[in-house]
């Protein structure tokens, strides 16, 4: 038979061993997050190579060239173009030499070859649009003008710089 002592014994005994109550307390914050996306571009090109040119053809000589512009999304671009290495260059006549020896040429915007791309100045075009985040290629074209005919054989070549600003 349980006496009262043991009753009370028993009852410390499963006090102590049931689960205590736990009073859990929380704390919340807020954590802030930002990032600043900057405007970007880059550029790239393809040559434009007339290949072979035949100065007593009576015709002019055509050819295409690109360009690879990829921006950040929105981004205003816009791509100017130097008047080339050759001595005596000019936006209105661009050279391609070897040697001493200069081959007149252009580069235009348009493919009707009257628009020429330069720098913005004078009677010259730019390239601009808006970036999209991908690539974007755009079509230059050149003209080596007939009535060349007293320029030697050789190869010929130029280096433009193409330069590209965006905000």
């Amino acid at each position: 038979m349980l006496t009262r002592n043991m009753a009370v014994r028993a009852g410390v005994l499963l006090a102590a061993l049931a689960p205590a109550t736990a009073f859990a307390a929380t704390a919340s914050s807020t954590l802030n997050v930002d990032a600043t996306v900057t405007a970007n571009c880059t550029v790239s090109t393809s040559a434009l190579s007339f290949g072979n040119v035949d100065p007593l053809g009576g015709s002019d000589v055509d050819a295409s060239g690109g360009i690879t512009v990829t921006c950040t999304n929105g981004t205003d671009w816009s791509a100017a173009a130097g008047i080339g290495s050759g001595s005596g260059a000019s936006f209105a006549e661009r050279r391609m030499s070897v040697g001493a020896d200069l081959l007149a040429y252009n580069i235009y915007t348009d493919a009707g070859r009257t628009s020429v791309w330069g720098d913005g100045t004078g009677a010259t075009d730019t390239i601009d649009s808006t970036g999209t985040g991908a690539v974007q290629n755009v079509t230059v074209y050149g003209r080596v003008p007939s009535g060349q005919t007293s320029v030697p054989p050789g190869g010929y070549s130029d280096t433009v710089a193409v330069t590209v600003t965006y905000n």
